[in-house]
């Protein structure tokens, strides 16, 4: 995967999106993603890789500081779309290359974003950097299961899976290994498709 390649396969997905991504299997797991998440009035919040706004709908926005990116201007149009009555600011952005100070947000929010990004690292590390001191990253993604394996059927399909935009053999653990300087893990459950897809909590300090 390549960012060229991602605008285009983007631009493809946007008019559809939303009918696959946020709906049956995928709606209960962001239900399940945001029913606990509380966020105090005037937070500052970070959504990478927004998409359509999937996310948006989950939360009680009214009294957030709401910042949300994505690469994709196909997709970030959709979103703002949706929301053009709201305060939220919509900012065509990379997340490999977020272009805010360090520090700059209370909450920073991951939904499906690490399994799409060409350097999922870079993403990682730069969602780190922009977290404020006591700030929470909140992950939902895919990834390999225990030890990092994919499975033979897995490993077949993945480089076909690739061309459609995602990565089924991003391994969290690793990527947490590699990259994390200052976070600790506070939670990481399955959601989705046994465990393939996981809710993951990061706290930074």
């Amino acid at each position: 995967m390549n960012n060229s390649w991602n605008k285009i396969i983007y631009k493809a997905w946007s008019p559809v999106y939303e009918s696959i991504f946020n709906t049956g299997r995928f709606r209960t797991a962001r239900l399940k993603i945001f029913k606990d998440a509380l966020f105090p009035d005037g937070a500052t919040v970070l959504f990478t890789g927004i998409g359509t706004g999937a996310d948006l709908a989950y939360i009680d926005h009214g009294n957030l500081e709401i910042t949300a990116v994505d690469y994709s201007k196909d997709m970030l149009k959709k979103a703002k779309a949706k929301y053009n009555d709201t305060s939220i600011r919509f900012l065509e952005m990379d997340a490999q290359h977020l272009s805010f100070e360090d520090a700059s947000f209370d909450f920073v929010v991951a939904s499906l974003i690490l399994s799409v990004v060409p350097n999922p690292d870079a993403c990682f590390k730069e969602m780190e950097r922009v977290l404020k001191e006591d700030g929470q990253l909140i992950i939902f993604d895919k990834f390999t299961p225990g030890k990092g394996k994919l499975s033979f059927r897995k490993r077949l399909i993945r480089p076909v899976i690739s061309v459609l935009g995602t990565d089924i053999g991003i391994d969290f653990e690793e990527l947490y290994r590699k990259n994390n300087h200052s976070m600790t893990k506070m939670e990481d459950s399955p959601v989705m498709m046994n465990g393939m897809y996981r809710k993951i909590v990061l706290k930074k300090g």
